[in-house]
Protein backbone atom coordinates (compact mmCIF):
# COMPACT_ATOMS: atom_id res chain seq x y z
CA UNK A 1 0.00 0.00 0.00
CA UNK A 2 1.23 3.47 -0.87
CA UNK A 3 2.46 5.53 2.07
CA UNK A 4 3.01 9.22 2.79
CA UNK A 5 6.76 8.58 2.87
CA UNK A 6 6.65 6.97 -0.58
CA UNK A 7 4.68 9.93 -1.95
CA UNK A 8 7.15 12.43 -0.46
CA UNK A 9 10.06 10.52 -1.98
CA UNK A 10 8.36 10.45 -5.36
CA UNK A 11 7.69 14.21 -5.32
CA UNK A 12 11.21 15.15 -4.23
CA UNK A 13 12.94 12.90 -6.75
CA UNK A 14 10.81 14.44 -9.51
CA UNK A 15 11.82 17.95 -8.38
CA UNK A 16 15.63 17.98 -7.94
CA UNK A 17 15.78 21.70 -7.13
CA UNK A 18 13.35 21.20 -4.28
CA UNK A 19 15.24 18.14 -3.08
CA UNK A 20 18.55 20.02 -3.06
CA UNK A 21 17.09 23.01 -1.22
CA UNK A 22 15.68 20.62 1.37
CA UNK A 23 19.02 18.83 1.84
CA UNK A 24 20.76 22.21 2.29
CA UNK A 25 18.32 23.21 5.00
CA UNK A 26 17.03 26.32 3.25
CA UNK A 27 13.38 25.28 3.13
CA UNK A 28 10.92 25.56 5.99
CA UNK A 29 9.70 22.01 6.71
CA UNK A 30 6.35 23.17 8.09
CA UNK A 31 5.59 25.42 5.11
CA UNK A 32 6.60 22.74 2.60
CA UNK A 33 4.52 20.13 4.42
CA UNK A 34 1.45 22.37 4.17
CA UNK A 35 2.16 22.81 0.46
CA UNK A 36 2.32 19.05 -0.10
CA UNK A 37 -0.82 18.09 1.80
CA UNK A 38 -3.13 18.50 -1.19
CA UNK A 39 -1.04 16.67 -3.85
CA UNK A 40 -0.25 13.80 -1.47
CA UNK A 41 -3.91 13.54 -0.41
CA UNK A 42 -4.80 13.23 -4.10
CA UNK A 43 -2.10 10.60 -4.61
CA UNK A 44 -3.40 8.55 -1.66
CA UNK A 45 -7.04 9.37 -2.34
CA UNK A 46 -7.65 10.21 1.29
CA UNK A 47 -7.16 13.22 3.62
CA UNK A 48 -3.86 13.49 5.46
CA UNK A 49 -2.37 15.84 8.06
CA UNK A 50 0.57 18.17 7.48
CA UNK A 51 2.32 16.79 10.59
CA UNK A 52 2.66 13.38 8.97
CA UNK A 53 4.07 14.97 5.82
CA UNK A 54 6.57 17.01 7.84
CA UNK A 55 7.74 13.85 9.61
CA UNK A 56 8.31 12.17 6.23
CA UNK A 57 10.26 15.21 5.00
CA UNK A 58 12.54 15.15 8.03
CA UNK A 59 13.23 11.45 7.50
CA UNK A 60 13.95 11.87 3.79
CA UNK A 61 17.43 10.88 2.66
CA UNK A 62 18.70 11.74 -0.81
CA UNK A 63 19.73 8.63 -2.82
CA UNK A 64 23.15 10.22 -3.35
CA UNK A 65 24.60 13.58 -2.40
CA UNK A 66 26.43 14.37 -5.65
CA UNK A 67 27.58 17.75 -4.39
CA UNK A 68 29.60 16.20 -1.55
CA UNK A 69 31.34 13.55 -3.65
CA UNK A 70 35.09 14.11 -3.30
CA UNK A 71 35.73 12.46 -6.66
CA UNK A 72 33.20 14.74 -8.34
CA UNK A 73 34.70 17.82 -6.70
CA UNK A 74 38.17 16.84 -7.92
CA UNK A 75 36.95 16.39 -11.50
CA UNK A 76 35.14 19.74 -11.47
CA UNK A 77 38.26 21.48 -10.15
CA UNK A 78 40.24 19.92 -13.01
CA UNK A 79 37.93 21.06 -15.78
CA UNK A 80 39.97 22.39 -18.69
CA UNK A 81 39.82 25.35 -21.05
CA UNK A 82 36.53 26.92 -22.06
CA UNK A 83 36.11 27.96 -25.69
CA UNK A 84 33.33 30.13 -27.09
CA UNK A 85 32.35 30.19 -30.77
CA UNK A 86 29.66 32.51 -32.07
CA UNK A 87 27.84 33.11 -35.38
CA UNK A 88 26.59 29.53 -35.61
CA UNK A 89 23.51 28.01 -37.24
CA UNK A 90 21.81 24.73 -36.36
CA UNK A 91 20.24 22.74 -39.20
CA UNK A 92 17.94 19.76 -38.61
CA UNK A 93 17.36 17.31 -41.44
CA UNK A 94 15.11 14.28 -41.63
CA UNK A 95 17.13 11.07 -41.88
CA UNK A 96 17.10 9.45 -45.29
CA UNK A 97 19.03 6.91 -47.36
CA UNK A 98 20.90 9.74 -49.10
CA UNK A 99 21.72 11.81 -46.02
CA UNK A 100 25.16 10.24 -45.59
CA UNK A 101 26.03 11.12 -49.18
CA UNK A 102 24.90 14.72 -48.67
CA UNK A 103 26.89 14.84 -45.47
CA UNK A 104 30.04 13.59 -47.21
CA UNK A 105 29.97 16.66 -49.47
CA UNK A 106 30.26 18.94 -46.46
CA UNK A 107 33.02 16.82 -44.91
CA UNK A 108 35.09 17.20 -48.08
CA UNK A 109 34.71 20.97 -47.91
CA UNK A 110 35.64 21.15 -44.22
CA UNK A 111 39.24 20.20 -45.06
CA UNK A 112 39.57 23.56 -46.81
CA UNK A 113 38.35 25.60 -43.81
CA UNK A 114 40.49 25.61 -40.68
CA UNK A 115 38.45 28.17 -38.75
CA UNK A 116 34.95 26.79 -39.22
CA UNK A 117 33.02 25.32 -36.28
CA UNK A 118 31.31 22.07 -37.22
CA UNK A 119 29.43 19.37 -35.32
CA UNK A 120 27.18 16.58 -36.57
CA UNK A 121 24.84 14.32 -34.59
CA UNK A 122 22.55 11.63 -35.95
CA UNK A 123 19.45 10.50 -34.11
CA UNK A 124 16.91 7.82 -34.95
CA UNK A 125 14.71 10.02 -37.12
CA UNK A 126 16.66 13.24 -37.63
CA UNK A 127 20.17 14.63 -37.79
CA UNK A 128 21.67 17.94 -36.72
CA UNK A 129 24.47 19.98 -38.18
CA UNK A 130 25.86 22.88 -36.18
CA UNK A 131 28.13 24.99 -38.33
CA UNK A 132 29.48 28.52 -38.77
CA UNK A 133 26.78 30.65 -40.35
CA UNK A 134 29.21 31.59 -43.13
CA UNK A 135 28.74 28.03 -44.45
CA UNK A 136 24.95 28.25 -44.73
CA UNK A 137 25.03 28.41 -48.51
CA UNK A 138 27.20 25.28 -48.72
CA UNK A 139 24.90 23.40 -46.34
CA UNK A 140 21.74 24.24 -48.27
CA UNK A 141 23.47 23.39 -51.54
CA UNK A 142 24.83 20.03 -50.35
CA UNK A 143 21.54 19.05 -48.68
CA UNK A 144 19.16 20.45 -51.31
CA UNK A 145 17.61 17.00 -51.84
CA UNK A 146 17.03 16.45 -48.12
CA UNK A 147 14.06 17.47 -45.98
CA UNK A 148 14.97 20.45 -43.80
CA UNK A 149 13.02 20.20 -40.54
CA UNK A 150 14.45 23.24 -38.81
CA UNK A 151 16.99 26.03 -39.01
CA UNK A 152 18.11 28.27 -36.14
CA UNK A 153 20.70 31.03 -36.46
CA UNK A 154 22.28 33.46 -33.96
CA UNK A 155 23.63 30.68 -31.77
CA UNK A 156 26.86 30.33 -29.81
CA UNK A 157 28.73 27.24 -28.62
CA UNK A 158 30.54 26.97 -25.30
CA UNK A 159 32.94 24.03 -25.13
CA UNK A 160 34.69 22.86 -21.98
CA UNK A 161 37.45 20.27 -21.82
CA UNK A 162 36.83 17.41 -19.39
CA UNK A 163 39.37 15.35 -17.42
CA UNK A 164 40.13 11.95 -18.92
CA UNK A 165 38.32 10.09 -16.12
CA UNK A 166 35.10 12.11 -16.39
CA UNK A 167 33.09 9.16 -17.71
CA UNK A 168 33.63 7.31 -14.42
CA UNK A 169 32.24 10.10 -12.23
CA UNK A 170 28.57 10.19 -11.29
CA UNK A 171 26.79 13.55 -11.35
CA UNK A 172 29.19 15.66 -13.47
CA UNK A 173 26.66 16.57 -16.16
CA UNK A 174 24.01 17.01 -13.47
CA UNK A 175 26.10 19.71 -11.81
CA UNK A 176 26.54 21.55 -15.12
CA UNK A 177 22.86 21.36 -16.09
CA UNK A 178 21.76 22.29 -12.57
CA UNK A 179 23.79 25.50 -12.47
CA UNK A 180 22.65 26.56 -15.93
CA UNK A 181 19.03 25.89 -14.97
CA UNK A 182 19.38 27.85 -11.73
CA UNK A 183 20.38 30.86 -13.86
CA UNK A 184 17.40 30.38 -16.17
CA UNK A 185 19.56 29.51 -19.19
CA UNK A 186 17.82 27.38 -21.81
CA UNK A 187 20.00 25.04 -23.85
CA UNK A 188 19.26 24.84 -27.56
CA UNK A 189 21.52 21.86 -28.14
CA UNK A 190 24.04 19.70 -26.31
CA UNK A 191 26.95 17.92 -28.01
CA UNK A 192 29.60 15.85 -26.28
CA UNK A 193 32.58 13.68 -27.10
CA UNK A 194 34.55 11.58 -24.62
CA UNK A 195 36.54 14.51 -23.23
CA UNK A 196 34.64 17.57 -24.47
CA UNK A 197 31.25 18.96 -23.55
CA UNK A 198 29.54 21.60 -25.69
CA UNK A 199 26.34 23.53 -25.08
CA UNK A 200 24.60 25.58 -27.75
CA UNK A 201 22.74 28.67 -26.57
CA UNK A 202 21.17 31.72 -28.13
CA UNK A 203 23.57 34.64 -28.59
CA UNK A 204 21.69 36.82 -26.12
CA UNK A 205 22.54 34.54 -23.17
CA UNK A 206 26.04 33.40 -24.15
CA UNK A 207 27.81 35.81 -21.77
CA UNK A 208 25.67 34.65 -18.85
CA UNK A 209 26.17 30.99 -19.78
CA UNK A 210 29.93 31.47 -20.07
CA UNK A 211 30.04 32.99 -16.58
CA UNK A 212 28.18 29.99 -15.18
CA UNK A 213 30.55 27.53 -16.85
CA UNK A 214 33.56 29.51 -15.65
CA UNK A 215 32.31 29.47 -12.05
CA UNK A 216 31.97 25.67 -12.02
CA UNK A 217 35.41 25.36 -10.45
CA UNK A 218 34.59 27.75 -7.61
Amino acid sequence: MRTITACVNEILIAQPFLEEALSRGIINYSALAEELVVPISEMLKKPIKSGAVMMALRRYQSPMDFGNSQKLKRVIQNLGDITVRSNLTDFTFQNSKTLSYSHSKILEQMDSYSNVFYAFTRGIYESNIIISTSQKHNILKSFHNEILLGEKAELSAITISLPSDNSKVTGLYYQIFKRLAWEGIALYEVVSTTNEFTILVEDEVVDKAFSVMKRLKD
